[in-house]
């Protein structure tokens, strides 16, 4: 079976690191820092509309030249920070136990390629997955579900469960047809009950249940 799970908010709480980097942006040009709500709240389209709803939250002038500078900053920092970022209680158990059991793992994240590729190696997720694909490596991002199609090509399940933890997740899923399974701790906006999911969890031993539950079906 393939499990396709998105990262921030998900499988880890990257706000923490995600606001040291946008405060240092904001830092450099005399702007205050943002709250760590802010910052979940603005995490889960991209770094291109998290730097966009940045600006805003800080009154910095809209011209693109602006957008395209803070971003690349942005990008280029979190290549090159050590991850602080914290797995969510029960994940790396869980995916050791899916691994075990044979299922093809992968990652579908908006998250920027340079990032992921730092965050699932530092975090050592990169020899756990079995596929992935980030912000930029396609031409689109989710809730498009041509990235999700995109990852359950590299993989050889015969069926696919997909695990996020946001409306953005729920509106891919529902897009490319998936069944899906939601987080109730990530990063949503709404309340868990009322986002689209064919499956809810608090925490991670409740997905191996429902696991368990689809490959008796």
């Amino acid at each position: 079976m393939n499990i396709v799970f998105d990262l921030d908010g998900t499988l880890i709480d990257s706000a923490p690191d995600i606001r040291v980097i946008a405060n240092s942006l904001l830092a450099d040009i005399g702007k205050p820092g943002l709250t760590l709500k802010e910052t979940r709240a603005f995490i889960g389209e991209g770094a291109a509309v998290l730097i966009q709803r940045m600006m805003e939250a800080r009154s910095i002038e809209a011209e693109p030249d602006m957008h395209r500078k803070l971003l690349s900053t942005f990008i280029g920092r979190y290549e090159t920070m050590p991850v602080e970022s914290l797995f969510y209680p029960g994940v790396l158990l869980l995916l050791t136990q899916l691994k075990a059991q044979k299922h093809c793992l992968a990652i579908c994240t908006n998250k920027p390629e340079g990032p992921t590729r730092a965050v699932l190696r530092q975090s050592g997720l990169i020899d756990m997955v079995d596929g992935f694909i980030a912000g930029g490596m396609i031409s689109t991002c989710k809730p498009d579900p041509a990235m999700l199609h995109h990852v359950i090509g590299q993989l050889s399940g015969a069926r696919t469960l997909y695990v996020g933890d946001s409306e953005t997740d729920a509106e891919t899923a529902i897009r490319a047809g998936v069944p899906f399974a939601l987080f109730s701790g990530g990063y949503r906006k709404g309340k868990a009950e009322e986002i689209h999911h064919d499956w809810l969890f608090s925490h991670f031993d409740e997905l191996g249940s429902i696991v368990n539950q689809i490959m008796l079906q």
